[in-house]
């Protein structure tokens, strides 16, 4: 068992979100799925709980009722090696009711913040030459989905 695990407060769609995440990503599946039974909050044969990985890594939805909101205060990052794995995931992601945000960061359907970030814009703002990666940042805060073919032009000056 995982030391630490992200765990995502849903009002009643938990196996929902968690089966479109699952099916977003390589090495991901639904490992678990719980159930309440005659104890509340929850109505009994309701999913209660999902264990999933997504990309490996070990997350937990719960069905917990509309108490809490989900908010920007905590996001999943998926690090793209391409444009094409960018534009699937803003696409996807932003589809049936999600919203687009600045900086590549988005909302899905589910209220989940994620952040679509190409592996080559940590590089090139981390660029030993501060004015290209200073030239990066302000191209990548104009940005909402991030366009690698725009930060290399930046890079180049």
């Amino acid at each position: 068992m995982e030391k630490i695990v992200p765990f995502l407060w849903f009002d009643d769609q938990a196996e929902e979100a968690a089966e479109f995440y699952c099916s977003l990503l390589p090495d991901s599946k639904i490992d678990h799925v719980g159930y309440y039974g005659d104890e509340p909050p929850g109505r009994k044969g309701q999913v209660m709980v999902v264990s999933f990985q997504l990309a490996g890594r070990p997350f937990t939805a719960l069905n917990g009722g509309p108490a809490n909101k989900l908010t920007e205060a905590f996001s999943i990052a998926v690090n793209c090696e391409d444009q094409e794995e960018v534009d699937t995931l803003w696409e996807t992601l932003t589809a049936n009711g999600g919203e687009p945000g600045p900086c590549g960061w988005l909302k899905d359907r589910f209220g989940v913040s994620w952040q679509i970030v190409p592996t080559i814009l940590i590089e090139l703002m981390s660029d030993p030459d501060r004015e290209k990666a200073g030239r990066v940042t302000h191209a990548m805060l104009q940005m909402g989905k991030i366009d690698i073919a725009e930060l290399e032009r930046a890079a180049a000056g």
